[in-house]
């Protein structure tokens, strides 16, 4: 997932090939933001789960990475291990190796850039383990954070130029002059490291010190136009690797983040950001009563001043949004919490890879209104879904 040029095009060149600019993209974000948006919420929070401290990603689109770490490592807190600052450019180097291999294998017919998705990331832990971020950065060329548009744009042209395959047959050799540009910029892996004393290699180090079973975790989504309690393959650029995901009811999307959390679960959310009800500056989303379009400047101006009445969702409206481009796969965030406003109303609390830059330290308070109609998919724990929803799903 990685914020689409289509939706945000003046922030962005070229999203195959260049990483978007943070900072842009977060003004562009919050044009309706409120000078006045805490003083108008009274948040109390009814459920906040223990997590990692909050990251930024820098101007890369590696949410996916940030946010499904940010989830392994609360789930390395529920296990009651103590838990282990994760790498995050570890598992989307990798993931960016099986990506040149799918794109060159698919003749160039197949998403590039840096975006992804959660199942990227337990499929490179299965595959190829894991390293603390202190032993991998990826700063491997005098930044303090990501930069990877320059990355992007030559690791590229270096897979366009083996698809283009000019001596006829491929040689051996090109995965290894594609792995090499990578490497170039996020670092070689290391075969063996020292961790708190102890030598581990990147596969050694997940069995024994983060210690969790890539299988334990599952994604669900909710359309109607795929069988309910089925898998199906969720048809968004970033799913490079057309893995699937299992269908459930909408409603069932937010009974079983409940779920979760009320045992002590936290989940990973992948959503569509580009609403004019979500504000970062504010660290609030909601689907507002009106559409933006039909709002005179008066309304406009207080949408972030106070909780607001919503539209009513249905799977209807929730499968339009989808088909018609309303709703895309922009961005990879971590439930963590639920919180009430002063009227009584639930939100979701929400932990972001943006820095610290907001009302609200890094965190969001979403609607369940929001997620109902804006979620793409969700990572969680198979522990953590309603028993009657797991029986369903057969997991």
């Amino acid at each position: 997932m990685k914020f689409r040029p289509s939706i945000l095009a003046a922030v962005f060149v070229s999203a195959a090939s260049i990483s978007f600019a943070q900072d842009n993209l977060v003004k562009s974000l919050d044009a309706n933001q409120s000078n006045n948006s805490k003083a108008g919420f009274k948040f109390s929070e009814v459920i906040n789960l223990e997590t990692t401290s909050i990251k930024n990603q820098g101007s890369s689109g590696t949410c996916w990475a940030y946010s499904t770490n940010s989830f392994l490592e609360s789930e390395m807190i529920k296990q009651g291990r103590k838990p282990v600052e994760l790498s995050q450019i570890y598992p989307a180097r990798c993931a960016y190796i099986e990506k040149g291999r799918n794109y060159v294998r698919m003749q160039g017919a197949v998403s590039l850039g840096d975006g992804g998705a959660f199942h990227d990331v337990i499929n490179m832990y299965r595959k190829y383990g894991a390293l603390p971020q202190s032993v991998y950065t990826g700063l491997n060329y005098g930044t303090s954070k990501n930069k990877f548009a320059e990355m992007a744009a030559v690791s590229q042209s270096v897979l366009q130029a083996v698809v283009k395959n000019p001596n006829g047959v491929l040689t051996p050799n090109w995965l290894e002059a594609y792995t090499a540009t990578i490497d170039a910029y996020l670092g070689k892996v290391p075969q063996s490291f020292t961790y708190e004393g102890k030598s581990y290699t990147p596969q050694s180090f997940a069995k024994e010190v983060v210690g969790l079973n890539a299988d334990d975790y599952v994604e669900i989504s909710s359309f109607k136009e795929y069988p309910v309690y089925k898998k199906f393959t969720l048809l968004v650029p970033d799913n490079w690797s057309f893995d699937q995901v299992y269908n459930v009811k909408m409603d069932e999307l937010t009974s079983t983040i409940d779920n979760a959390l009320k045992n002590g679960y936290t989940v990973a959310w992948a959503t569509d950001v580009s609403e004019k009800g979500f504000s970062w500056k504010n660290g609030v989303a909601y689907i507002p009563e009106k559409k933006y379009e039909d709002m005179n400047q008066g309304e406009i101006n207080e949408m972030f001043n106070g909780p607001k009445a919503e539209m009513n969702i249905t799977e209807d409206l929730r499968q339009l949004e989808y088909d018609n481009y309303s709703t895309t796969d922009d961005h990879g965030m971590h439930i963590v919490g639920l919180a009430k406003d002063q009227n009584g109303k639930e939100y979701y609390i929400v932990k972001n890879s943006w820095g610290l830059s907001n009302d609200y330290k890094g965190f969001l308070y979403v609607t369940k209104n929001f997620v109902k109609l804006k979620t793409t998919t969700l990572l969680l724990n198979k522990k953590a879904i309603p028993s009657d929803v797991r029986k369903k799903l057969g997991v």
